[in-house]
């Protein structure tokens, strides 16, 4: 046993309490789900049983060798140094286990268990002993290094936290929008009260004729696209020789209460389409300029992807293609598969939001990043309880969590019908069942060619579901799937080397199934860029002077990029 770490003794009984909580999760679980496979729950209960025996046993005798530990919560060797605390994580993984596989028992449909599900591994996850200073040998030994001071300054960053509203995950003081981050050089050449439209310096001395505009989710900032010059989505679009302009969403705030989706679709992305058609004409030679009929290409991210399919099924049902092709990036168009986020919809959530904020009002920055965070609990939340608050560290600076802690608002309005129509109905995917700005919603309408990508271990947008989204498409589609999560899994700069990417041969038909795509396509090494880049290559005109000032036409730089609107605090 390590000097520096004194024996952390189970609370008196604590070992009996464990049996007891996992015997009244069981009852709990069997009085509130539909019916649980009897058979199974009996293999559980034998399982944990026994293994809680053998643990108990090993512990009384004093063995030598302390139980396998196998969670990054307990990988500090003073888990392992002190037997107690080794075998009170060791108990903890025990009944952890057997709960998730109580719920896996639940005989109810896909939803109900889906919420089971998550409502266990919260439970779970805040049920850790290294969330407990008492229990975490860790924040004992800190304690004790530090002659106390680390208690100190936990208690002052709880203190902090409390005053601010919110969890930190990073040192927020390191960045600076702007400065070192979404730092590409850039000017704002339109704004009104939706977004402002950033129109970036060219990096070549040539650029393709269509301009590649970006649509970014207006859940979050934009600059997840523009990180770091070596992570930048942007900076690789404009270094393969495109020119390109990015929609910056406003931060709602009370003025912004009464915004609908029709708003979002109307003076959002299909403003920002007629205003880069005109900058696109604009730097035509004079005798090439005429109607912007695809004139541009377009990129929807999330949520930004969904607004674009909105936009362009608008424009089709209007009889206008001002859009030559266009990028969908982990995008749901059919949401009948929606992934763990389906745990927040359901007629008496959604029920609730329509009356207390359907007719005007803000669903806050910070709820909807608390509601993100509980998706991946212990890296977002408890991983931060355990370093800032019981060891009293401040966490080191990450741009990528700088980025997740700048929270937005979302009017209420266009969130309900958000909620109502894609999550909870899925009409948005039914053919002319929704009017939007006026026409009816018909997805099958856009016929221009398409690039559909989706990440493997999307957990937001699962990939089968991207997949069926590409489906509803009426053009050429091309489907990509890349490894990784819905953010990892998108950028994921080309010169990094680092994961893999799925596609099948260019020109073939999606398949009706996605196992069948999968089973058709080939893995191949590295970043999706490359392929994305050559795609959207054949898609971008021929090459041209690349223009000598920022915007065209009626448009003219405003005020240099980042502009002021994605500065603005929820």
């Amino acid at each position: 046993m390590s000097a520096d770490a004194p024996p952390v003794s189970p609370p008196s009984g604590h070992a009996d309490e464990l049996q007891r909580m996992f015997e009244r999760a069981t009852r709990a679980l069997a009085a509130s789900a539909p019916g649980l496979d009897s058979a199974r729950v009996a293999e559980v209960q034998a399982r944990f049983g026994q293994e809680y025996a053998d643990l108990w046993r090993a512990l009384l005798a004093g063995s030598a060798q302390p139980p396998e530990l196998k969670d990054r919560r307990f990988a500090a060797q003073s888990w392992r140094d002190n037997r107690f605390s080794a075998y009170t994580a060791a108990l903890y993984l025990l009944q952890a286990r057997a709960l998730l596989e109580l719920a896996e028992a639940v005989q109810a449909e896909p939803k109900v268990q889906q919420k089971i599900r998550f409502a266990v591994q919260q439970w779970v996850d805040a049920s850790a002993p290294s969330n407990i200073w008492a229990l975490n040998p860790e924040a004992i030994q800190a304690a004790m290094q530090t002659q106390g001071e680390s208690l100190r300054r936990g208690i002052a960053n709880l203190l902090g936290d409390l005053r601010r509203g919110k969890l930190t995950q990073t040192d927020e003081s390191a960045f600076e929008v702007g400065r070192n981050v979404a730092t590409t050089e850039g000017a704002v050449v339109y704004e009104n009260d939706w977004f402002q439209l950033i129109d970036y310096k060219p990096l070549q001395p040539k650029v393709h004729s269509r301009p590649l505009l970006i649509i970014p989710p207006c859940i979050n900032k934009f600059y997840i696209l523009d990180l770091q010059p070596s992570n930048s989505l942007v900076r690789f679009a404009l270094e393969q020789g495109h020119r390109v302009l990015l929609m910056s969403w406003r931060n709602p705030d009370a003025s912004c209460a009464q915004w609908t989706w029709d708003d979002y679709v109307e003076h959002g992305v299909l403003r920002a389409i007629e205003v880069a058609g005109e900058i696109a004409v604009a730097a035509r030679p004079a005798r090439a300029r005429r109607t912007p009929e695809g004139a541009i290409n377009a990129l929807g991210f999330c949520v930004g992807g969904t607004l674009l399919g909105a936009a362009l099924a608008v424009l089709a049902a209007r009889g206008q293609q001002p859009v030559h092709s266009a990028t969908f990036l982990t995008t749901l168009l059919d949401f009948s598969d929606t992934g763990v986020l389906d745990v927040f919809v359901d007629e008496a959530q959604v029920a609730l939001r329509e009356a207390t904020i359907g007719g005007g009002g803000l669903l806050t920055g910070a709820e909807l990043a608390a509601a993100f965070s509980s998706l991946r609990a212990n890296d977002l939340t408890w991983n931060y309880v355990v370093g800032n608050y019981l060891k009293g560290q401040t966490p080191p600076p990450f741009d990528l969590l700088y980025w997740n802690s700048d929270s937005t608002n979302l009017p209420g309005p266009m969130l309900v019908w958000y909620l109502r129509n894609t999550y909870l109905e899925n009409t948005f995917a039914q053919a002319d069942a929704l009017r939007v700005c006026g026409t009816p919603l018909n997805l099958r309408r856009i016929t221009l060619p398409a690039y559909v990508y989706a990440s493997r271990e999307d957990h937001i947008v699962p990939w089968t579901a991207a997949y069926a989204s590409a489906q509803l498409l009426g053009g050429d589609t091309r489907f990509v799937l890349g490894a990784s999560g819905h953010i990892a899994g998108v950028i994921n700069p080309a010169a990094s080397g680092k994961r893999s990417h799925w596609r099948g041969e260019a020109g073939q038909a999606l398949p009706d199934a996605s196992a069948a795509w999968f089973e058709a396509s080939r893995e191949y090494p590295g970043s999706w860029w490359p392929d994305w880049a050559a795609w959207l290559k054949a898609q971008a005109g021929a090459l041209q002077a690349a223009p000598q000032a920022y915007g065209g036409g009626a448009h003219a730089a405003i005020e240099p990029a980042p502009g002021r609107y994605v500065k603005v605090r929820a």
